[in-house]
């Protein structure tokens, strides 16, 4: 069904990934802490913005900027990110409270889905296979746009790969780094903060997806229109 033959006006769904509908922002945090700490260059809050929802080819660089001179290649550093985030990811991966539920009632209501992120694809691949890749309509992963978040670019290419409008979508999110992303392109916003996220006009927050369901998101649509 189109976006312009949809009863309820939703014609996607479109998840940020981790932090999101998997815990893997601590385990994202958790990799870079490993990595930095093996090349002298200890993490701390100050880092967060250079950390969660960044790809990480941004935080490699971040890390050995810090460095100066003596800094390794921050493509080395990507991949020792990469590296231990996936391992962290096969070992430890959990669904977000709510997260299930929702996507069962997403397929039942025919609505496409996708999952937007800067993960690599196998990571990506991980968290599918986890969650089941039949809940999925179509997964958009770093190495799939030019441009990371905070650029709009994956969700656009999220929104292009399913043949809909991105302003009749919905972006669920957690991080600042991402709420910007989504609305950039459009979307209508789902904030479920893993960090502090700022209220504004347009964004939604919740404390978990738990008891959201299809109304809910389509009704975020339309937020002149809800009770």
């Amino acid at each position: 069904m189109s976006q312009d033959t949809r009863p309820d006006g939703l014609a996607a769904v479109l998840f940020d990934m981790d932090g999101t509908l998997v815990d893997t922002e601590r385990l994202w945090w958790d990799a870079v802490e490993q990595v930095a700490a093996r090349i002298g260059r200890p993490l701390s809050p100050a880092d967060a913005p250079d950390v969660l929802g960044r790809p990480s080819d941004h935080t490699a660089a971040h890390l050995c900027r810090a460095l100066g001179p003596a800094a390794p290649h921050p493509d080395t550093i990507a991949r020792e990110l990469d590296s231990a985030f996936t391992a962290l990811v096969a070992d430890q991966v959990v669904p977000r409270p709510g997260v299930l539920s929702l996507l069962d009632d997403l397929v039942r209501a025919g609505t496409p889905t996708a999952i937007v992120t800067a993960s690599p694809r196998r990571v990506v691949d991980l968290v599918c296979e986890t969650l089941g890749a039949e809940r999925f309509t179509t997964t958009i992963a770093v190495e799939d746009t030019a441009r990371s978040k905070p650029a709009p670019d994956p969700y656009l290419a999220a929104a292009a790969a399913l043949g809909v409008d991105p302003r009749a979508c919905v972006a669920v999110e957690d991080t600042p780094v991402g709420v910007t992303a989504a609305e950039a392109a459009g979307c209508a916003v789902l904030v479920v903060p893993s960090v502090a996220v700022p209220a504004a006009a347009g964004r939604t927050i919740l404390d978990s997806l738990e008891g959201t369901d299809v109304a809910f998101l389509a009704s975020l649509l339309h937020p002149a229109e809800r009770h």
